[in-house]
Order: C-alpha cells, then sequence, then structure tokens
C-alpha cells in the first residue's frame, strides 16, 4: 500500500471486480480512454485475476482509496513498462465527477511516481493526453511533465479529429 495524506493507493482485489465493470464500462470514461466496446464481467475478473503479473502483463494498476472511509474513487496505471529502457506510460482516473478537482489524482500521481522511480527503478514515465482535456493537461504539467511533442489529429471522438500532446516526466 501506498500513503499519501488524503488517499492511498493499493492492489487490485477480487472484490474490485464489479466497481472495475462499472468504471470501465461508463461511456463518460470511455473519451479519454480509447475504449471502443463494454468489458465483459468475465473479461474483467480476468484481468483482475491477473493484475499481479506486472513484468508479464507490463502493467500495473492500483486502485485509488480514501482513508476517511476507504472508498475507492478511481484508478492509476503503469502501462506499457519497458523495463530494459527503464520508462512507462501513466494514467490516472477520478471516475466520478463528484470526486474530481479535489486533489486526488494529484496525490496518486505523486505516489506512483515516487513508486515508480524508487521501487521499480524506473527514469522517466509518459503520457498521451488529448488536446482538449484541459483538467489533465493542468495536472501533469502542474506535476513537473513537460510537453515534449504533438500528435496531430491523433484522436477521433464523435468524428473530430483530435490533437494529442505528448508528455515526459524524468524521475
Amino acid at each position: 500500500m501506498l500513503k499519501g495524506k488524503k488517499i492511498y493507493l493499493r492492489q487490485i482485489e477480487e472484490d474490485d471486480v464489479n466497481i472495475l465493470l462499472l468504471w470501465e464500462n461508463d461511456t463518460e470514461n470511455w473519451r479519454y480512454s480509447e475504449s471502443e466496446a463494454p468489458f465483459s464481467l468475465h473479461q474483467i475478473q480476468h484481468y483482475v485475476k491477473n493484475a499481479s503479473h506486472v513484468r508479464q502483463n507490463q502493467q500495473m494498476r492500483l486502485i485509488i482509496c480514501l482513508f476517511e472511509n476507504d472508498k475507492a474513487i478511481g484508478t492509476i496505471d503503469l502501462f506499457n513498462i519497458d523495463f530494459k529502457n527503464k520508462r512507462a506510460g501513466v494514467g490516472v482516473l477520478i471516475a466520478n465527477k463528484a470526486d474530481r478537482n479535489k486533489g486526488y489524482a494529484k496525490e496518486a500521481l505523486e505516489l506512483m511516481c515516487g513508486f515508480a522511480s524508487r521501487r521499480i527503478g524506473l527514469l522517466q514515465v509518459f503520457c498521451d493526453i488529448q488536446a482538449d482535456n484541459e483538467a489533465s493537461i493542468s495536472l501533469f504539467e502542474n506535476e513537473g511533465f513537460i510537453k515534449t511533442g504533438t500528435r496531430k489529429n491523433w484522436y477521433l471522438y464523435q468524428d473530430e479529429a483530435i490533437d494529442a500532446y505528448f508528455y515526459q516526466k524524468f524521475i
């Protein structure tokens, strides 16, 4: 468990299947996740069962929970973990709008970057952010991520082409 001030990050457990199914199948979350179709209960169960195989999956997803009531409010991921080149992508989801803009994503990102550096030995983390996702741009820039590139018309959303900004942070 990684502990912050208001939140903690913990491993995925079997009891998380239903909440993950809900979050993964929330079409509002698809806007920024590149999901195109709903996940089945079986798919989520399989994912949860194998989530601890970080090297094999090249991914680590942790659940973001509030200290005050142990409520699960989102996830944070390291993905495309490249152990040779010591880098990984990072993404964060605060699932419910009522829990956003309270500093939880900031704290989760700080905890995950520290863990990635100290425990996994990564040297950098990166992310792609859609150009119209102002909240994520602000979050990552405030956490020291540097915009190092733009991918023109990288995403399509409702037939609208949207640029992607590539961000990196050396940890």
